[in-house]
């Protein structure tokens, strides 16, 4: 049997873009376009031209991409022709190949919302998709409120899909616009749709995740029969979320039915690049990852319990559904209290360090572990301070430096204009080779903000090392998480650092301490030496 091509569209650069805190830049929408253009899906709906300047200057860039760049708006208001309301004008002067109108669908919206009656927006929606199809562009039709409209009244929402489907609309989107259908009644309703005379290779489906069912709902319509998927990378959105592209496009290209069924433009080459693209988004929003992210996120195959690690060892598919690197990720064996052996050995292979099963330092190691845990440290992620741990107790460790002291002072003042003003100053001093060295560093920014007392130590810190010092130059902090473990007045404070390195290795160290800054100082000594030691081979 043949496949069928499924087409995918991607409205990250518009509908996610209405996710709570979201805004990107022009360059910011330019950047999400290459890699969602590398990655290989077919639509690129970069914004609504005309409704705010980013979205006009990002369609003035006119990319050159394989993708299909779609410009999106809505159908003409009642009382004008499609070639003199301005709003679709906008959209249309975009110059895009494709352009996407979103129109009402559920009569009760169209009274309601619009205030005008059933026809005027049926004649609404044909004008509009005539006129896309006339300039000899593309058109789509995205149908909003489709499957609640046709739950109250499926003979006006099947007119208003069939009226842009007549008027040629390439494509009619059926759209759960307030994400509450379950993926039976999607199924269901789309195939009355395509009785109705509408064929799934006209239909494609936009699902919102209210109900954490959206990549279920949208695949429920595939079974059905459409064959264009809109979502987004990470599931961005409003409320709850789109469709997540993250999570649909490995499942369609890596799972049953949808391996035989269909195809798509994303080859299994560029979809080892797909964890990457989905961090880069995050890094764009400056927030971090979801780590239970599907496929994607950094403890999709992370094995804690030691069973598991027994397990993964001897065979992957044991507890993992496919292959991490399929979709560039990578596999886990954090470190706990819960851990065993298993766990050790396989956490130490993958950090280089092959011990055999009878090696007296293992249960060293793991003693020590425990130990540590049960004062706050925790190294489910935190691999360099685990890694120091392990070569200690193997022989195999290099501090390559000795902190000898370090301050930290706070400055606080009010301005000439009476605002609360403060500058965090930190002083370090090592021993590298024999040597004392002495750094001192402010936490001001460019535009003298005070970036606190942990960013002052980290500065003075990667100030001078001395022999070591081109080894860390490229190094950053990119996260920093404070919980503080146990409450009252002997609270203990446990701080994780991440860092990064310019090639694009990231690792975590873990510090503990009632103290904040000596808990961060603790993590941040880890990390620089973890790096030291990666790179001394």
């Amino acid at each position: 049997m043949s496949k069928e091509r499924l087409y995918l569209y991607d409205t990250t650069l518009r509908d996610g873009q209405q996710t709570q805190g979201v805004q990107f830049s022009t360059e910011e929408k330019r950047r999400i376009a290459v890699g969602l253009d590398a990655l290989g899906v077919d639509y690129i709906e970069g914004g609504w031209p005309g409704a705010n300047p980013t979205d006009s200057a990002f369609f003035d860039l006119n990319l050159q991409t394989k993708a299909c760049m779609t410009a999106f708006g809505m159908t003409k208001r009642a009382g004008r022709s499609a070639e003199n309301d301005e709003v679709l004008a906008a959209v249309m002067n975009a110059g895009t190949s494709a352009v996407c109108l979103v129109g009402k669908s559920h009569d009760f919206h169209v009274t309601t919302a619009l205030g005008i009656s059933l026809e005027d927006n049926l004649d609404n929606i044909q004008a509009s998709v005539a006129h896309i199809v006339a300039q000899g562009r593309e058109a789509l039709f995205d149908a909003e409120h489709f499957f609640d409209g046709y739950k109250a009244n499926p003979t006006y929402a099947l007119d208003a899909v069939q009226t842009a489907y007549k008027a040629g609309a390439r494509w009619v989107v059926l759209c759960d616009t307030n994400g509450g259908c379950m993926p039976s009644e999607i199924a269901s309703i789309v195939r009355d749709v395509i009785a109705s005379g509408i064929p799934g290779d006209r239909l494609g489906i936009h699902t919102h995740n209210d109900t954490e069912q959206a990549v279920a709902c949208s695949l429920a319509a595939v079974d059905a029969g459409v064959r264009q998927i809109q979502g987004t990378l990470n599931g961005l959105g409003e409320r709850c979320g789109n469709a997540s592209l993250t999570s649909l496009i490995p499942t369609l290209l890596l799972k049953e039915p949808y391996v035989s069924l269909v195809e798509t433009g994303v080859t299994l080459e560029a979809l080892e690049d797909l964890t990457q693209l989905s961090r880069s988004l995050d890094d764009i929003l400056n927030r971090l990852p979801v780590k239970q992210m599907p496929y994607v996120g950094a403890a999709a195959f992370a094995h804690k319990a030691g069973l598991h690690a027994s397990a993964i060892l001897k065979d992957p598919s044991t507890y993992e559904h496919v292959e991490p690197t399929v979709v560039g990720n990578r596999r886990v064996i954090p470190m706990s209290n819960q851990a065993g052996l298993s766990n050790l050995r396989r956490r130490l292979s993958d950090a280089g360090l092959d011990v055999a099963k009878d090696n007296p330092a293992l249960p060293r190691i793991l003693e020590r572990i425990k130990a540590k845990e049960s004062l706050g440290y925790s190294y489910d992620t935190a691999q360099a301070s685990f890694e120091m741990i392990a070569r200690d107790e193997l022989g195999l460790g290099q501090s390559f430096f000795d902190v000898v002291r370090y301050r930290v002072t706070v400055e606080r003042h009010r301005d000439a204009d009476g605002r609360r003003m403060s500058a965090s100053e930190a002083v370090v001093v090592v021993e590298v080779a024999g040597e004392r060295i002495i750094s001192a560093s402010e936490s001001l920014d460019e535009e003298g903000n005070d970036r606190g007392p942990v960013n002052a130590l980290a500065r003075a810190l990667a100030k001078d090392l001395g022999r070591y010092q081109a080894q860390i130059d490229d190094m950053r902090l990119v996260d920093f998480k404070v919980r503080i473990t146990q409450g009252g007045t002997e609270a203990v404070t446990r701080v994780i650092i991440e860092c990064e390195d310019g090639q694009g290795r990231r690792w975590a160290a873990v510090g503990v301490s009632a103290n904040i800054v000596d808990a961060s100082f603790e993590a941040l000594v880890d990390a620089v030496r973890w790096k030291l030691m990666r790179d001394a081979g």
